[in-house]
C-alpha cells in the first residue's frame, strides 16, 4: 500500500532519503499514482501518465551505486507537454500532434534524467503554450484547485496545479511572457524564469533565441532551487547554455543573504493592476522591513515593453510555426494564427526597432540594479479569473488591445533578461492566491532565490500545501 504521508513532505527531505537508501523511487511513484487517482480527475493537471516507463527507469537507476544516482536520485518529475519525452505521447496541446509519440527526448529531459529525475507524467498546457489559461482541444481545461471554477493560468498551468494538489513535488515548466510565474501566482506555489542560458534545451528554429526559457516549479523556494540545480548545466546541443555555478543554487537560496535595499512597484508604470492584488503585494513586500531591509517605491523605465515584446514574440512564432500555419491552419486556435500572422507581416524596420528597444531597456535595467538589490512587484495583475474566459480582457477599467497585453508585468522582465521568481504573497477576500514577483539583476539567479526564501519564510503561505480541489 502506498505511503500517502510522503505527499506532504518536501522534495529536499525526500531526496535526502533517496540518497541514503532509506527510500526507493518506487515508494514515491506508488504514492503519486494513488494521489493522482484521488484528485486529478477534479482538476485535469496531468492528462498523460507514463508510470510503466517511470518504473523501468527507477529499476535502472537502482542498479547504480547511491552516489551515482544524480542530484535528484530518483525523484519523480512531470514534464510540461511542450517538451518531447521519448516513448510518451507528446502533443503540445495541439490536434496536429495529438497522436505524436517521439523516439527521442528533448535535451532538457535527457539532462534531467541523467541527474536522476524520473518522468512519470506530462502536464497540461495551452496549445503551443500560447495564452495564460490552460486549455486545449486535445485534453480540455485544467482547473484551479483553490476554486475549480477559476483559471489555473498558464502556460505551465498543469504543472502548477499538480504541485498545489500533491500530485508532484517538483515540476518542469517554461516561460516566455510569464508562463512559469502566472500559474505560480494563481496556485500558491513557486515558479521561476531563470536568466537566459541556465537551462539547456533542444534548438529547432532559433539557435540563439532567448525569449522563451525553461525553468523550475515547486511548493517552496528551496525545493525549486533543488530542481533548478538539476536542470542547469552546459550541454553541447545548446550553444548558449552556461556551466553550473560553483555554488549550487540550493546553497545560494539557503545562504542567509539579505538584501539591503529593494524596490517596490505596484504596476511598473506600464499596466493596470487590480487594487486588491496591488494591496496584497505591497503589504507582503513591506514585511521585508521587519528584517531590516529598506523598501522603496521605484522601478526602471520599461515604457517600451509592450511594443518590443509584441514584435519579438510575433517574430518567434513566425520563425517556428510558419510551416504549421501553411499545412494545418484549420487545426490552430485563433490566438496562435494571430501570433504567426503578426510575425509574418513585420518589416525589417519594426524588428530592428524592437531589438533597439530591448537593448535600451536592458541597459536601463542594469543601471537600476546598481541601486537596488531586488525589485518586488505583482507576479500577475489579477487573482484567478473565471476559467471560461480565454484571457483577461479588462482590469481596473482598462480594456486590453489583445490577449497578451495583460501579461506585461511579467514579460517586462523577459525583455531585460532578469531572473524572476513568483512566490505566494497572500489571499484575496475570496480566498484566491496572489503571487509576488522577486526580480534580480541578469545572471543573479541566486540572489532572487535567497531574497525569495527570506520573504517566503516571513510570510509562511507555502505551508498550506498540498490541498484537495475545492469546488
Amino acid at each position: 500500500m502506498a505511503d500517502m504521508s510522503l505527499i506532504r513532505q518536501t522534495a529536499n527531505a525526500l531526496v535526502a532519503r533517496l540518497k541514503s537508501g532509506d527510500l526507493s523511487p518506487h515508494d514515491l511513484l506508488d504514492a503519486l499514482e494513488a494521489r493522482i487517482s484521488e484528485v486529478d480527475g477534479k482538476v485535469n493537471a496531468l492528462p498523460t501518465l507514463c508510470f510503466e516507463r517511470a518504473r523501468d527507469r527507477a529499476d535502472e537507476l537502482l542498479k547504480k551505486p547511491l552516489d551515482d544516482r544524480g542530484l535528484l536520485a530518483g525523484m519523480p518529475v512531470p514534464i510540461k507537454d511542450l517538451a518531447d519525452v521519448a516513448g510518451v505521447r507528446s502533443t503540445m496541446g495541439s490536434l496536429i500532434f495529438a497522436d505524436n509519440v517521439p523516439d527521442t527526448s528533448d535535451l532538457l529531459v535527457s539532462h534531467l534524467e541523467a541527474e536522476g529525475g524520473i518522468v512519470y507524467a506530462k502536464s497540461n498546457t495551452p496549445e503551443f503554450g500560447a495564452g495564460a489559461n490552460t486549455f486545449n482541444e486535445v485534453f480540455g481545461r485544467t482547473l484551479n484547485p483553490w476554486n475549480t471554477a477559476r483559471s489555473a493560468a498558464g502556460s505551465s498551468g498543469g504543472a502548477a496545479v499538480a504541485l498545489a494538489t500533491g500530485t508532484a513535488w517538483l515540476a518542469h515548466g517554461s516561460d516566455m511572457g510569464g508562463s512559469l510565474r502566472n500559474p505560480a501566482s494563481f496556485n500558491n506555489i513557486c515558479g521561476m524564469r531563470p536568466s537566459p542560458g541556465r537551462v539547456a534545451v533542444s534548438r529547432y528554429s532559433q539557435v540563439d533565441g532567448n525569449l522563451g526559457q525553461e525553468g523550475p516549479m515547486a511548493r517552496t523556494v528551496e525545493d525549486l532551487a533543488l530542481l533548478f540545480d538539476a536542470m542547469c548545466g552546459e550541454e553541447s546541443g545548446d550553444p548558449v547554455s552556461k556551466p553550473r555555478p560553483q555554488t549550487s543554487f540550493l546553497d545560494q537560496a539557503r545562504s542567509g543573504w539579505t538584501p539591503k535595499r529593494v524596490a517596490l512597484s505596484r504596476d511598473l508604470g506600464i499596466t493596470p493592476v487590480d487594487p486588491e492584488v496591488a494591496q496584497i503585494v505591497e503589504a507582503a513586500a513591506r514585511r521585508l522591513e521587519d528584517a531590516g531591509v529598506a523598501v522603496e517605491e521605484a522601478h526602471p523605465d520599461l515604457s517600451e515593453a509592450h511594443e518590443c515584446f509584441h514584435v519579438l514574440r510575433a517574430l518567434s512564432f513566425a520563425i517556428s510555426m510558419k510551416p504549421l500555419l501553411e499545412a494545418h491552419r484549420d487545426k490552430l486556435k485563433p490566438e496562435v494564427i494571430w501570433n504567426i500572422e503578426q510575425g509574418l507581416s513585420l518589416s525589417a524596420d519594426e524588428i530592428a526597432r524592437a531589438e533597439h528597444q530591448r537593448a535600451a531597456m536592458f541597459r536601463r535595467g542594469l543601471e537600476f540594479f546598481e541601486t537596488y538589490d531586488l525589485l518586488l512587484c505583482p507576479a500577475t495583475i489579477v487573482a484567478p479569473y473565471p476559467v471560461e474566459n480565454r484571457f483577461v480582457e479588462e482590469c481596473d477599467g482598462h480594456k486590453f488591445g489583445n490577449y497578451v497585453e495583460w501579461l506585461a508585468i511579467a514579460y517586462s522582465f523577459t525583455n531585460i533578461c532578469s531572473p524572476a521568481l513568483s512566490i505566494p504573497a497572500g489571499f484575496t477576500a475570496e480566498d484566491l492566491p496572489v503571487g509576488i514577483q522577486v526580480v534580480a539583476r541578469p545572471g543573479c539567479d541566486g540572489q532572487a532565490l535567497a531574497g525569495g526564501k527570506l520573504l517566503q519564510d516571513i510570510l509562511g503561505h507555502h505551508d498550506l500545501l498540498p490541498i484537495d480541489p475545492r469546488s
